[in-house]
């Protein structure tokens, strides 16, 4: 696989990479993957109600009726 090539300022300070499409991709991927990480144990953190489904159609219709 090449190697990732720098941009660099006229003081020689790395402010830019160029890298691979395909390492490119799996960075991209994996920080998908932390995103839905993160978002799932911020969700898992909440505390949760469970409603019957009943009640939740309920509930809705009556937000949807208010709406009207």
């Amino acid at each position: 696989m090449a190697s990732t090539t720098f941009i660099t300022d006229e003081k020689g300070k790395r402010i830019s990479a160029i890298v691979p499409i395909k390492k490119y991709e799996a960075l991209l991927l994996e920080a998908e993957e932390l995103e839905d990480i993160k978002a799932y144990d911020k969700a898992m953190g909440r505390k949760q109600e469970f409603v019957p489904l009943e009640l939740a159609i309920e509930k809705i219709e009556v937000i949807r009726n208010k709406k009207k």
